[in-house]
C-alpha cells in the first residue's frame, strides 16, 4: 500500500484574514479549479466552514468521467489551518491539510495532501503517468489563479 504526498507552498501579498476568508469558503474552490474539470458543488457549502461539515461535489478529473466527491472538514483552527478528508470519491485515501501563516509582506499558504490510489498495483502503475501529472497541473492552475486574484508575491 503506497501513500503519496503532494506538498505545495505559495506566498501572496494579502492578509491572513483575506487568505482565510477565501480559502475557508468552499464556494471559492470552483474559482481555482480548471474549467475542464466541470467542478460543481451539489450540497454542504451553504454556511461558513465548520468541523464535521460534509460537502458534495461533482467533478470530471479524467476522460470526461463525472465523479461524485464527498469531503468532510475534520479539523479547523481559525486563520491557521483546516483539513478536508475525502469520504467518497476517486481516491482510496485523500487527506488535505491547508495551512496559512503570516510572513513579511503577506502570507504563506501551504497544502499537504496525502493520498492513496485504488486498484492496488494497477493504481501504482498509473500514478506517475496519469495521477501525479494531473495533480501537478491542477495545483499549478490553482497557484496561477490565486496570483491573478491577489497579486504575485515578490521577495
Amino acid at each position: 500500500m503506497k501513500i503519496y504526498t503532494l506538498h505545495k507552498k505559495q506566498n501572496l501579498p494579502i492578509s491572513i484574514k483575506m487568505a482565510w476568508e477565501f480559502l475557508s469558503n468552499p464556494n471559492n474552490l470552483k474559482t481555482i479549479t480548471p474549467d475542464y474539470m466541470g467542478f460543481k458543488i451539489i450540497s454542504g457549502a451553504d454556511r461558513p466552514m465548520y468541523e464535521g461539515q460534509i460537502i458534495q461535489y461533482l467533478v470530471t478529473p479524467v476522460l470526461g468521467i463525472k465523479t461524485k466527491w464527498v469531503s468532510e472538514i475534520t479539523h479547523i483552527v481559525d486563520q491557521k489551518y483546516f483539513v478536508d478528508e475525502q469520504r467518497f470519491g476517486p481516491y482510496a485515501l485523500w487527506h488535505h491539510k491547508h495551512f496559512i501563516k503570516a510572513i513579511d509582506g503577506g502570507v504563506e499558504m501551504e497544502d499537504i495532501i496525502n493520498y492513496k490510489l485504488p486498484f492496488g498495483v494497477l493504481g501504482e502503475l498509473v500514478h506517475p503517468i496519469v495521477v501525479k501529472p494531473k495533480l501537478e497541473e491542477i495545483f499549478s492552475y490553482r497557484a496561477k489563479k490565486l496570483e491573478e486574484l491577489f497579486g504575485i508575491y515578490n521577495t
